[in-house]
């Protein structure tokens, strides 16, 4: 189970990424336009170094909707496999059978 701080801390910086994506988008969009002059491409660059890292989409990380857990966390369902199992297993999930061959 993950911190109760931890999970928060994802939050902030999603929220972030999602507030400030315009701005940073801009700052890249400069950076690689090759007709812009070279000053103003560097002057983007420290722009972009200066802003917050956790406004970083990069920075994210995918987390379990119930526990919290940071690995293993399957994307369609936002689960972890140890959860998505109990899920499965609750039939909690339509049309979803445990696989045998």
């Amino acid at each position: 189970m993950a911190t109760k701080r931890m999970i928060a801390r994802e939050k902030v910086r999603k929220r972030l990424s999602e507030n400030k994506r315009v701005a940073r988008e801009a700052l890249k969009e400069i950076i690689s336009d090759q007709t812009v002059d070279y000053d103003e491409r560097m002057q983007a660059v420290l722009k972009l170094n200066k802003r917050p890292r956790d406004e970083s989409p990069i920075r994210g990380r995918n987390r379990c909707t119930i526990c919290g857990r940071p690995r293993g966390v399957y994307r369609k369902f936002n689960l972890c496999r140890l959860c998505l199992r109990k899920v499965l297993m609750f039939g909690y999930v339509p049309g979803a059978k445990k696989a045998s061959w």
